[in-house]
């Protein structure tokens, strides 16, 4: 069911939805493209079911088999929004109990190579299960990409899963932790299911906030020397 702040913000049209690629490292990413969406979390927050709501398709992302891969996925946009074409970028979750801590590890330089190195790069959106709230890894790795001046957003996943009074819980608890600064980094987290599609119009406008102010960025190219 719609929230009351859903009614603010109106998802694009999304005309395509394909798979694009699958990297196991930096080095095997495509060539950079349209403006990028990251998206992290970790195992069984509800990534996939996510991607797939953004996408409006129901079996474009699937839960991997196989962790630690990045997937990427090239979406057209209809008329009205900021940019025309979309990268969302599904990098591996972390906190996999069935795989060993070297492989974990291994995980870190594609995601760290990949933040740093991506100019399209326009929004992180760091999932966290609203039932679980926030972690150690998920606390360093939004600090970390303060420290690299990388925008991005904290997204509770599975709030239908909580009662009225668990919500308000929740939001004090993040406004105490992140604060409710606009923008930036220090944007306000958002409370968000997929299963029902609340929220999912405030992170939408979040990502075509994020996408026209890189998408401009791009079509300019470095500047001269």
């Amino acid at each position: 069911m719609p929230r009351d702040n859903d009614h603010h913000h109106r998802p694009p049209e999304v005309r395509e939805a394909v798979f694009l690629a699958e990297a196991r490292d930096a080095r095997s990413l495509p060539p950079a493209g349209p403006v990028e969406i990251a998206i992290a979390g970790r195992s069984n927050v509800g990534k996939s079911t996510l991607l797939n709501r953004l996408a409006n398709r129901k079996g474009l992302a699937r839960t991997s088999r196989t962790p630690g891969r990045t997937v990427l996925f090239d979406l057209r946009l209809g008329k009205g929004a900021p940019v025309e074409a979309l990268r969302l970028c599904d990098l591996p979750g972390y906190g996999y109990a069935k795989v060993s801590r070297d492989e974990r590890d291994s995980w870190q330089p594609l995601i760290e190579g990949y933040t740093r190195g991506r100019a399209t790069l326009a929004l992180f959106v760091v999932l966290v299960d609203a039932r679980r709230g926030v972690e150690d890894e998920e606390r360093q790795l939004y600090e970390w990409l303060g420290s690299e001046n990388v925008p991005a957003q904290i997204v509770f996943t599975k709030v239908d899963k909580l009662s009225a009074s668990e919500r308000g819980v929740l939001r004090e608890r993040t406004r105490q932790m992140f604060g409710g600064g606009k923008g930036g980094r220090r944007a306000t987290p958002l409370l968000v299911s997929a299963e029902t599609g609340e929220g999912v119009p405030a992170l939408w406008a979040a990502i075509l906030s994020a996408a026209a102010v890189t998408g401009p960025s791009l079509a300019e190219g470095p500047p001269s020397a």
